[in-house]
């Protein structure tokens, strides 16, 4: 069960507009690694999860993965308030605004739709907790990029929050694979399920 506390994680505080920023910033609301996906992904393994304390991680960053989504709706939203016909023309963002206006939409930086193909359930710990690992480092990296195109102080500031959190992700599901590796029976790691290997 979820509770939802009406606040973000980390304050959203965007002063200035900027379409421009958005644009690609948006990619990480809807974008192939982005939040939505992260937080399917994980809530959707935690079903075939057979360790009862990974269940929990994954059901934990699942959920910090739902709040995080909501932050970044947040960003993206600030920075596409009330902009004008000439703001759209001059981010070049005139297919989003025909297709959305100004409404948060699940796509990726360059234009496509969220796709639930971009993730990744497999059923099996090993395959599944080393996808995470890899699904939080390639977050890191789009995080990375926005701060290399960002140049709002109170943008950066909540992506530097954000991409902090994917480090911590990513050490979690690394923890989360060695328990589950020692917990295992060597001769079944690389099994498709250890129940199944008997």
């Amino acid at each position: 069960m979820f509770i939802y506390e009406k606040k973000l994680q980390y304050p959203v505080r965007i002063k200035n507009p900027n379409p421009r920023l958005a644009k690609f910033i948006i990619s990480q609301y809807g974008g192939p690694d982005g939040e939505l996906g992260a937080s399917m992904r994980y809530l959707s393994q935690r079903y075939s999860m057979p360790y009862p304390e990974l269940k929990t991680v994954l059901t934990d960053i699942g959920t910090e993965e739902l709040g995080h989504l909501e932050m970044v709706a947040a960003i993206v939203h600030q920075l596409t308030r009330n902009m004008t016909v000439e703001e759209v023309k001059a981010a070049g963002m005139e297919d989003y605004f025909v297709d959305h206006t100004a409404g948060v939409y699940l796509q990726a930086a360059a234009g496509w739709p969220w796709n639930a193909a971009t993730i990744a359930v497999k059923g099996d710990v090993i395959a599944d907790l080393t996808e995470d690992m890899g699904a939080e480092q390639k977050a890191r990296v789009t995080y990375d990029n926005i701060l290399r195109l960002a140049d709002d102080p109170d943008v950066i500031d909540v992506i530097r929050f954000l991409r902090e959190r994917e480090v911590v992700h990513f050490q979690r599901f690394g923890e989360a694979l060695r328990l589950a590796t020692d917990r295992m029976d060597q001769r079944n790691v690389y099994a498709v399920n250890p129940a199944f290997d008997r």
